[in-house]
């Protein structure tokens, strides 16, 4: 092989998750050697509907309209990185007033951005983490040494049914399975322990309180009061932490023995309470983690109430290989009745690679993979995926040490110190800082549980500069919990309204199932305003895509499908401009902050030319992407983002 068809290959859709190369409706058995060596999917192994390669334009990276294209983006992406590595330097004028949040880095000569809270906490725990990962993965093999190794030690002659081991293991026997699950449980729960006393301390007693009361909703309450009592407990829990700051023990001791907080002269003192919040583990503020595993909390219970629902076993019923299920069946088919026990909600709740950030999991995924091991995941794609997050985090590295565009935001700077051109650079960076700065703790827990042997969904698809379409975009980001919404919410509301509710009717009630969404999304995200209008604005700025569709569809345009790219590049246009518009006030600089940078950037002849020309560029980076997607598809795989 090649270092090209290496590249290729570590950069490929199936090395990133092998999802987006094949329908959640196949089995993944019979592609499992072909994956390995690395082959290019086709339309028989394709993700996208059958015939989507049909429906693909002729390629035209070698036409002369591209050459052109390549020569813009050489000499945007150059004048791009120089513009933010300008305003960076000690030369500039508003460098004092940034300075300060800037720390010594370990490029020579550079100082490093870790102005970011968030992406601090992160970054100064790596080390920490990733020895996490290798006790957690020494402590697994020890313990499948001492009890057993699973499969190897319990694979049956009598239950290879014809299936070759060229396409995978052969399948194992239900006992065999069982014991896998049962080993595996057991050793995620009493790792979930530990590690959970040692991450929160005492507080460790409060989140095991709120699990213990969530589990009986769903198993002692009748069926037809689990839906509403779930989301009713959860989303109480999720105000009740963020008002209550994570129940401190002091403020409990003095609300029920006020007596025991002050002394006789009136002053406030410590008390039992303060005592036990001196012991807070390595991460004293649970509350701001829990968000995470509430979306678990709300998935076990749907899981377990849609279960209820389901006479027999649905795999037997469809006649399936459960040791072989499509991503969807694994979904969608529920656990066994004895598999919603404590224990196993307690190791799916709290399972070590995936409660610190995600990727999400739902229940009956995570049940499925225990009992039957993913064919998807191989050493060599493993090893692959990891030596991806190793580049993308000394990219995040290199960007840091080079381009201090969080420190400059987080200064209220002069903006009319800056050009139009260095305003927008602002504002383009610190959304890239944003999307590094998610992707690269999901890539790590995602790549630890790889290890583990479970395949959570990956979280990130595109890169944020290859989305121009604000619904798609929100399919791509942060992709597990937009799976997760799909399922627990989305649908439940009723989606699109399906065929009963076509034509205007049907986008009116997606318009406001998905203002019904975002709302939540941005509530639990963070109870606050700023975050709100971000949920808001993107319902907002949905609407243009959705009014576009209806009134070109692309149908009508199949004889003019040069006319309508050149449409469809024009409306693309305006939708990265709205989508930046409402990243950059939810996660970034805020409405005020997005103020000074629209003045600055219109508020003067010159920006309304620079902004002109920033379109055309936007124009050009949009047929590239409408290029890239086309190209997935003449390979059979349609993500739908």
């Amino acid at each position: 092989m090649s270092w090209l068809d290496y590249l290729r290959r570590l950069y490929s859709l199936d090395t990133l998750d092998t999802r987006f190369t094949t329908s959640s409706t196949v089995p993944p058995r019979p592609l499992a050697s072909q994956r390995e060596d690395g082959a290019k999917p086709g339309n028989a192994t394709g993700k996208g509907p059958k015939g989507i390669g049909d429906n693909a334009s002729p390629s035209r990276w070698n036409t002369t309209e591209f050459y052109v294209y390549y020569v813009v983006f050489v000499t945007c992406v150059f004048l791009m990185f120089n513009a933010a590595i300008g305003v960076s330097q000690e030369s500039h004028p508003n460098y004092p007033k940034f300075s300060h949040l800037l720390s010594p880095g370990w490029i020579p000569g550079r100082k490093v951005d870790n102005s970011d809270a968030q992406y601090s906490t992160f970054r100064e725990n790596i080390p920490h983490l990733f020895l996490a990962l290798i006790i957690h993965s020494l402590l697994r093999r020890v313990y499948v040494w001492c009890t057993g190794n699973g499969f190897s030690s319990a694979y049956s002659p009598l239950v290879q049914d014809g299936n070759d081991r060229a396409n995978g293991p052969v399948s194992p026997t239900a006992t065999a399975a069982d014991k896998r699950l049962n080993q595996r449980v057991s050793f995620d729960f009493a790792f979930a322990l530990i590690f959970i006393c040692a991450l929160h301390g005492f507080s460790a007693f409060k989140i095991f309180f709120i699990l213990y009361i969530n589990y009986n909703l769903a198993i002692r309450l009748p069926k037809q009061y689990i839906p509403v009592a779930t989301w009713t407990f959860n989303t109480s829990i999720l105000f009740a932490n963020e008002l209550c700051k994570g129940y401190h023990f002091a403020a409990v001791a003095e609300f029920l023995m006020p007596w025991s907080a002050t002394s006789a002269s009136g002053a406030a003192e410590p008390n039992w309470g303060t005592w036990l919040d001196s012991y807070g583990g390595l991460n004293p503020r649970w509350e701001i983690l829990f968000n995470i595993t509430a979306l678990r909390l709300v998935s076990f219970n749907l899981d377990y109430y849609w279960s209820l629902g389901m006479r027999g076993n649905a795999i037997e019923k469809k006649q399936l290989d459960p040791s072989n299920l499509s991503e969807r069946d694994r979904v969608s088919s529920p656990a066994k009745p004895h598999d919603y026990s404590f224990r196993n909600y307690i190791a799916y709740t709290l399972y070590a690679p995936l409660y610190l950030a995600g990727p999400i999991l739902t229940f009956n995924d995570y049940i499925s993979q225990l009992r039957y091991p993913a064919f998807s995941i191989t050493p060599s794609r493993t090893i692959l995926y990891g030596i991806r997050f190793l580049v993308t985090l000394i990219t995040m590295e290199v960007m840091l040490h080079y381009i201090y565009v969080v420190a400059i935001s987080g200064s209220h700077p002069e903006w009319e110190v800056y050009t139009p051109f260095q305003l927008s650079m602002l504002g383009y960076f610190n959304l890239h800082i944003i999307w590094l700065k998610l992707l690269l703790p999901w890539r790590f827990f995602r790549f630890w549980s790889l290890i583990d042997g479970v395949d959570p969904p990956e979280n990130m698809v595109r890169c944020m500069s290859n989305n121009y379409s604000a619904l798609a975009f929100w399919r791509g980001w942060h992709r597990s919990f937009n799976r997760w919404i799909v399922r627990y919410i989305y649908i439940p509301l009723g989606g699109s309204g399906g065929p009963n509710t076509p034509g205007f009717w049907g986008t009116i009630r997606t318009i406001a199932n998905f203002l019904a969404v975002f709302t939540f999304v941005a509530l639990w995200h963070d109870i606050n305003l700023r975050l709100l209008m971000w949920g808001w604005l993107i319902t907002l700025f949905v609407l243009p895509e959705v009014v576009a569709g209806l009134l070109f569809p692309r149908r009508k345009w199949s004889k003019h499908r040069e006319a309508y790219r050149v449409i469809c590049g024009i409306g693309a246009v305006g939708n990265i401009l709205m989508m930046m518009a409402a990243n950059l006030v939810g996660f970034a600089v805020g409405l005020d902050g997005l103020k000074g940078l629209v003045n600055g950037i219109v508020g003067s002849f010159s920006g309304l030319v620079f902004l002109a020309t920033a379109c055309g560029a936007l124009f050009i980076g949009t047929q590239v992407m409408f290029e890239a997607r086309e190209r997935e598809m003449r390979q059979g795989i349609w993500l739908k983002c």
